[in-house]
């Protein structure tokens, strides 16, 4: 009887961990193109749209930015160092889900907008994460909300290494923030397309 009872909590256990895994958000399958994104995605338009609208900071460099942190990979680390070259060490940081935001700052973020549920793994949180640190950008750094360049440098050195132009001898940097901004503008190509198809879609569905 004992032993029944073992087989039968084992079975629940192991169902329970074969749902969450399923429930895990895949990447998108075309992380390049924003239309077949939002497509694919259920739900991260509106998300994205909602975070705009909040923060002032346009969908498109929200995007780039989340695609040059994780590609929207929903639990994405920093890779670990190696020691020796070959052994697994410790990773560089605590950062962590679509936005790599550091425990500290996403701290930060819960605190300054009273989201103490909010989850670096979740797509919504993360939009809007994004979106409030740009904002804070704009009005710490004095940086333009479409500026997607600069605000990628804020992202990068935080606010006080950006007013330190911390970024000023880190060409690989100021690459990175270049492929950033490209992105940016491909994504408000792409999105000029298709948003009023979205809205339609969101309309149909009673999302807006």
């Amino acid at each position: 009887m004992r032993q029944n009872r073992k087989k039968g909590i084992l079975a629940v256990l192991m169902t329970a961990a074969a749902l969450c895994i399923g429930c895990a958000t895949s990447p998108p399958d075309n992380p390049d193109d924003l239309c077949s994104i939002f497509r694919d995605k259920k739900g991260w338009y509106a998300d994205a749209r909602g975070a705009e609208k909040k923060w002032g900071s346009p969908i498109a460099t929200m995007m780039a930015i989340l695609h040059q942190e994780s590609r929207f990979v929903s639990d994405a680390r920093p890779p670990r160092s190696k020691i020796l070259g070959f052994i697994p060490g410790p990773r560089p940081s605590d950062a962590y889900g679509y936005a790599q935001a550091l425990g500290s700052t996403w701290r930060d973020y819960q605190r300054s907008t009273f989201s103490y549920g909010a989850d670096r793994d979740d797509f919504g949180d993360a939009v809007d994460f994004v979106g409030w640190y740009n904002n804070t950008s704009a009005r710490r750094c004095q940086i333009r909300s479409n500026d997607t360049y600069h605000l990628y440098l804020a992202y990068h050195e935080g606010h006080g290494g950006f007013n330190r132009r911390s970024f000023k001898n880190k060409t690989w940097l100021k690459q990175v923030s270049q492929k950033v901004s490209a992105q940016a503008q491909h994504y408000q190509q792409q999105l000029n397309r298709c948003e009023s198809s979205l809205n339609r879609r969101k309309k149909l569905f009673g999302l807006f």
